[in-house]
């Protein structure tokens, strides 16, 4: 379902065709090297936002076409200059890509969020860009099919933020609504003590039921596409309910370790995808 830090990005498997494969991987570079920029290292935040800055710049020359032939650092240019030669090659639209730094950036800046729309305009950024532009590659740019992507990547977004509560607590975030760890009397104290008790249980049943209820609204979008591309779609999403399901079966408690899917767990995923 994904590869390294950057959770939510499917990534180029032998699934994919090969003409999209390598475009893939050059997404995935960018994704991944902005996000270790926000999340890794000992980094200040001035000097985080200067290097997602810097990322923007680069972004904005490639949407102009007046990208300087050698860019300022080698990290940029490994980054900058395969994924220059993908925008062009399948006319990729920039706007997804400035999205994921505005999302990047939030995560150095912003730590709390108040409500559920809050969180929900920043998985608008930090994952649904990705999706959007899986479909763009494959030529599908339908409302429709752009709702059911948006709906997995959210869904993916909201698991990964279930599976962090505790990576998340040691770098001073919590994603999770403000307004909602109130409603369910859950508070801060409780989740830094990793209680995993009746009410934090009661609240992770309802953060799961969102989660299915998004995968459920999506998941037409996996028999949308034909071959290997719609088994990876089908794939992604039963992944993603094979990790809700283990979060049950750990009783809800995130806290100890980060649950996973092993490798037991994909005959039975990708028998799923298969007859679903």
């Amino acid at each position: 379902m994904s590869v390294g830090h950057y959770e939510n990005f499917p990534v180029a498997s032998l699934l994919l065709p090969r003409p999209v494969r390598r475009a893939v991987h050059d997404i995935y570079r960018f994704a991944r090297s902005a996000d270790d920029i926000a999340d890794e290292g000992r980094a200040s935040p001035d000097e985080r936002i200067a290097s997602l800055e810097a990322y923007r710049a680069e972004l904005h020359s490639l949407g102009t076409q007046q990208r300087p032939s050698a860019p300022n650092s080698p990290e940029l240019a490994r980054v900058f200059d395969p994924l220059a030669l993908t925008v062009k090659r399948h006319q990729l639209p920039i706007t997804p890509f400035l999205n994921l730094i505005s999302a990047f950036t939030q995560d150095v800046r912003v730590q709390r969020y108040p409500d559920y729309a809050s969180l929900e305009d920043y998985c608008s950024r930090s994952a649904n860009p990705v999706g959007r532009l899986m479909l763009h590659l494959f030529g599908a740019t339908e409302p429709d099919a752009i709702a059911q992507s948006d709906a997995i990547c959210t869904a993916l977004q909201l698991i990964n933020i279930l599976q962090d509560v505790g990576s998340d607590l040691r770098r001073g975030r919590i994603y999770l609504p403000q307004s909602e760890l109130a409603a369910f009397a859950v508070t801060e104290e409780m989740l830094v003590r990793g209680e995993a008790g009746s009410a934090w249980r009661a609240l992770m049943k309802f953060q799961i039921a969102r989660c299915r209820t998004l995968l459920d609204a999506g998941a037409p979008l996996g028999r949308r596409f034909p071959g290997r591309f719609g088994l990876e779609l089908r794939l992604v999403i039963e992944g993603a309910r094979a990790v809700l399901r283990r979060i049950e079966q750990a009783d809800y408690d995130v806290f100890g370790h980060r649950l996973i899917l092993r490798s037991r767990d994909w005959p039975g995923i990708l028998w799923r995808a298969i007859i679903v």
